[in-house]
């Protein structure tokens, strides 16, 4: 169980437990404006849950392949005050089509595209991109995105320049976030929003650190995150 200040998630029978990459997209995306948001892959229904505490009037729906990971987003959501206005589905996103496009789309997708895979299925699928490829990603986000929508994803960095690549001409760059862990170190993720528009975008590009080298957390990580954390 983990505890946020508005509410607490789950994750027992989620392959993919909490950890930073998921608070980290669901604080950075600009969800601010959007009407109708698609939390792709949602897992334990985390960043579906803080797309709904940041904005008090969007709708949201949450797509996962995994049965259990289904289930228990369900509940997540039943117990926070936000639950009329997240709907949590059990399908497949390639299958998924929606009635009316959606202005965002979030998603922390699999990202171990070549490394030896888990023998545990749940926890394959959530980790490696074999059921949703980043080809997979892309092409949904044009289908499901109005035009002007946006995507928001979280990445390992290694990988970061691949998404771009398959998403080139198609989904254009808007915003991209390198994330360091410690001060001095090397970029671990990249926070990246891409835009369905047909005229190429000049990307806005900086940086995040989350920590100083004595281990306290910077004022910038505190600032995108205090409203989540208890500690903050």
């Amino acid at each position: 169980m983990f505890r946020f200040k508005h509410f607490t998630i789950e994750d027992e029978h989620t392959a993919m437990k909490i950890g930073t990459d998921g608070v980290l997209l669901g604080a950075w995306a600009d969800v601010a404006s959007d009407c109708r948001i698609l939390d792709m892959g949602t897992g334990t229904g985390l960043i579906a849950i803080m797309a709904a505490q940041r904005n008090a009037e969007a709708r949201i729906v949450a797509v996962d392949i995994v049965e259990d990971a289904v289930a228990e987003a369900r509940r997540n959501v039943a117990n926070t005050a936000w639950a009329e206005r997240i709907e949590i589905l059990h399908c497949d996103v390639n299958e998924y089509h929606a009635d009316e496009k959606f202005d965002h789309i979030v998603s922390n997708p699999p990202f171990f595209t070549e490394t030896l895979q888990s023998p545990d299925e749940a926890r394959r699928t959530a980790r490696h991109a074999t059921t949703l490829t980043y080809e997979n990603i892309v092409e949904r986000a044009e289908a499901l995105l109005r035009d002007g929508g946006r995507l928001s994803v979280v990445l390992p960095t290694e990988c970061a320049q691949l998404f771009r690549r398959v998403a080139f001409e198609r989904l254009w760059l808007r915003r991209l976030t390198d994330v360091v862990t410690v001060e001095g170190g090397a970029p671990k993720r990249t926070l990246m929003e891409f835009q369905r528009c047909s005229e190429s975008l000049m990307p806005r590009c900086d940086t995040l650190v989350i920590q100083h080298r004595d281990g306290r957390y910077t004022e910038q990580y505190r600032t995108l995150t205090q409203d989540f954390y208890l500690n903050f």
